[in-house]
């Protein structure tokens, strides 16, 4: 099943923007906390990378395409830990 995440031989969604070198891997600090309470969650067992992976690709296509890639690691860690009862 195709889902929003799904573009590889899609059109219409203008260029792809590429960055050669210099780029921060971060561009804001709350993008550091997300990714540091992703692996927190992931080493203690919260979810796996598969139900991570799994839960980014389930956003709604109107709030993925929305959303940057941080946004959509936060919401779906969100969603995990709701559907899980650990939130």
């Amino acid at each position: 099943m195709s889902r929003v995440h799904d573009m590889g031989g899609q059109q219409g969604f203008g260029p792809v923007p590429v960055v050669v070198g210099g780029e921060p891997p971060f561009h804001a600090d709350w993008e550091a906390r997300v990714f540091a309470l992703s692996r927190a969650l992931l080493g203690a067992g919260a979810f796996n990378v598969d139900e991570f992976r799994d839960a980014i690709e389930s956003l709604p296509p109107e709030t993925y395409l929305a959303s940057s890639y941080y946004e959509r690691w936060l919401m779906a860690m969100e969603n995990l830990l709701e559907a899980k009862g650990l939130a």
